[in-house]
């Protein structure tokens, strides 16, 4: 809070305003006069402070992103140093000093710029105050603006430095992966202005939110996750900043660069955040909002203390409630978040892929397809070296043109019959669909993960996909499938450690685990639909048994599953008893069919088919009532 606090304790007051006095450079070189700062002067330690760090650090997006390889705790570092640099420059009482913090904060911008763009939304606020700030205290020669603002140019282009490292290692072509081609001038620009993943947007997509619901989403974080304590100190930190002017500097700034920051954000954060995933994805960059709302809150607290030891005395008291409301709030959020920020080594990513990785046979081909597969299973495969025969090649990034240019000499086995995926051919693109790959590389097994697009459909002529875990393998489309020893194969590729639902929604742990549950059950359905799709007879009725009997045995082995695990197993047992039955109970088949649909609708009742499961439900129980009837003595 060095800076940034509000006065904690009663100072000398001027005649009729009850504000602090600090020297600050006036007229002449030279003159030091004093002016108030009812707001912007520093407390030294104190419970705000002490709340305004604490707070933050124990929040839970903080806490949760501080043990993850992200820029996300790296961007709070330079955020804070932004915060605490701007507070210095506004303090400064001399010239040089003044330089000297402006400097430093010319070099921090560029460098935090090299780390995450958003920080510019912040720069946009703090640049400006502080050329004016320059301006406005030019006594000497080297004062001048214009020469102070050259200065902080050449520093913060130095801060841009590390780009440099983009074109010099696309150049040389030695990273195994990479993202882009930054050899020539446009590769970069394009690079540095996100243009593949949308320039100001957050997604390539054209969907869109409402500013309004996206800025009610932030809301509910900050009451969910900082609380309405620090909402309501930060609130009393602009009503003092109201009340005091335009003498608290340094709280408007942090105002001013919270209200850009957040309107900016929730206009172009085009993700739909009804999605779990989605909205976490979105949330993590709600980190930098709430750094400004815990330092504004520890503004509040540092001035409501100020204000209350100003008007009843007793500052002995107000600062111990400050102490023990500091310690009770940040008590209460490590409480809170310490189950979900540190779970211990939950390792369930790295239980995802090491999974996958082991599970196909050698020499595959791997087609990732998303975050989750690609990120995890290149880290265990590039950083720790594991599976070296296998070749991993990303679907999405083999429809750019540098792909096969840049990253296609690492992959010296993996034959692409062009220069890039195009779902369209035409002619004199040098492109290739999804059915050219696979025959050009048909000697090798190739396994889809996860799932393909929707929109390169040429594999179907040539092809069929079976599953393999959370995979699928692309298998010529004249071998024939046997069932039993494709079942074999298939079961128990995971060793599921962590119950069902656990781990934050928007968390990636959740993910993970939730597709290495559902791998569990593929193959059921792959056989369930072979079989509807089967004409009646020995074939279709052989199927529908293979299905009931895995369905069973993962139903019955895992008591806490997902709910769609109960919907699937009655269905299997309703068509088995329709296909006739195979040698099982028809009593038997019909009371598993009524069991999980009734837990189905218990756990989903606000199903879209829940009316026509009611009405079947209905239906079978009436026919084990027959049943029952006619076996009756």
């Amino acid at each position: 809070m060095e800076g940034l606090g509000f006065r904690g304790a009663p100072r000398p007051p001027l005649i009729g305003t009850g504000a602090a006095l600090i020297p600050e450079e006036r007229g002449g070189q030279g003159a030091k006069v004093t002016t108030p700062q009812p707001l912007g002067r520093v407390g030294g330690a104190g419970p705000g402070a002490v709340l305004a760090g604490a707070g933050f650090a124990v929040s839970r997006l903080a806490w949760s992103w501080s043990t993850v390889a992200e820029v996300f705790s790296l961007n709070n570092l330079f955020i804070g140093l932004l915060f605490s640099l701007a507070a210095c420059f506004h303090r400064a009482d001399s010239a040089p000093r003044r330089r000297k913090f402006a400097q430093w904060g010319a070099l921090c911008c560029g460098l935090g710029l090299c780390n995450q763009h958003t920080l510019v939304l912040y720069v946009a606020i703090i640049v400006p105050w502080v050329l004016l700030r320059l301006h406005s205290h030019q006594r000497l020669p080297e004062d001048s603006p214009w020469l102070l603002g050259g200065v902080a140019v050449v520093l913060a282009l130095c801060g841009l430095l590390p780009y440099l490292y983009l074109p010099a290692s696309s150049y040389h072509n030695a990273a195994r992966w990479s993202w882009g081609d930054q050899t020539s001038l446009s590769g970069l620009i394009t690079h540095l202005l996100r243009t593949e993943y949308g320039t100001f947007s957050l997604a390539k997509t054209e969907s869109a939110v409402s500013l309004a619901v996206m800025l009610w989403a932030q809301l509910d974080h900050c009451v969910a996750d900082l609380s309405p304590p620090v909402l309501v100190l930060a609130g009393a930190a602009a009503v003092l900043s109201c009340r005091a002017g335009r003498r608290c500097v340094v709280s408007w700034l942090l105002i001013s660069a919270l209200l850009l920051y957040s309107l900016f954000f929730a206009w172009r954060a085009n993700l739909d955040i009804q999605r779990p995933l989605l909205l976490g994805v979105v949330e993590r960059f709600w980190l930098q909002s709430d750094a400004a709302l815990c330092v504004l809150s520890g503004l509040g607290l540092c001035g409501l203390q100020g204000a209350l030891t100003q008007r009843l005395g007793r500052g002995a008291l107000w600062s111990a409630g400050g102490w023990a409301f500091t310690a009770a709030l940040v008590a209460h959020l490590a409480q809170s978040n310490h189950r979900e920020c540190c779970p211990g080594r939950n390792g369930v990513a790295e239980q995802f892929a090491r999974g996958l990785l082991d599970s196909v046979p050698r020499d595959s081909i791997i087609l990732t397809r998303g975050d989750l597969p690609g990120n995890t299973l290149r880290y265990l495969h590039y950083c720790q070296g594991l599976r070296p025969d296998l070749s991993l090649v990303d679907q999405e990034m083999m429809t750019y043109g540098w792909y096969v240019e840049k990253l296609g000499p690492h992959h010296d086995r993996v034959h692409f019959p062009g220069r890039r995926w195009d779902p369209v051919p035409s002619e004199g693109k040098d492109t290739f669909t999804l059915e050219q790959f696979l025959l050009h590389n048909a000697q090798r097994a190739v396994f889809a993960c996860i799932g393909l697009p929707d929109g390169d459909p040429s594999w179907q002529r040539s092809f069929s996909r079976w599953p393999w875990g959370v995979c699928d393998q692309l298998v010529p489309a004249q071998t024939q499938l046997r069932p039993e020893e494709w079942a074999q194969r298939t079961r128990n590729m995971f060793n599921l450690t962590h119950p069902h639902h656990s781990f934050h929604p928007g968390s990636w742990e959740r993910v993970a685990n939730e597709e290495m549950w559902q791998a569990s059950m593929k193959t059921a359905f792959f056989l369930f639909d072979l079989a509807e799709r089967t004409e009646e007879g020995e074939t279709s009725m052989r199927l529908f048994d293979l299905s009931y009997t895995l369905y069973k045995e993962i139903v019955e082995q895992h008591e806490d599953h997902p709910s769609n695990w109960d919907k699937n197993m009655a269905l299997a047992s309703e068509r088995l008893l329709r296909a006739g039955g195979r040698g099982h109970s028809q009593e038997g088949l019909l009371s598993e069919s009524i069991k999980y649909f009734s837990l189905y609708l218990t756990k989903e009742p606000a199903d879209p088919q829940a009316e026509a499961i009611r009405s079947a439900l209905a239906h079978l129980l009436r026919e084990r009532r027959r049943l029952r009837d006619t076996h009756a003595p």
